[in-house]
């Protein structure tokens, strides 16, 4: 089981279609599951995927 490291929700809203029908749908995050170094594995969503590797980048 990975550890949850990200406090995103789902968004909720409604979908439309041409009628102006409304019901309702969810945008859920892109959480993904890595790998530390030290083999412990956790989700996080691709953005913070994304900044951690540029973070890393910058530092190196």
């Amino acid at each position: 089981m990975a550890i949850k490291v990200t406090s995103k929700k789902p968004l909720t809203g409604n979908s439309r279609s041409h009628a102006l029908n409304a019901t309702k749908r969810q945008q859920k995050p892109n959480l993904q599951v890595i790998r530390l170094e030290d083999g412990t594995r956790i989700r996080m969503s691709a953005r913070e995927i994304r900044s951690l590797r540029k973070q890393e980048k910058k530092a190196a």
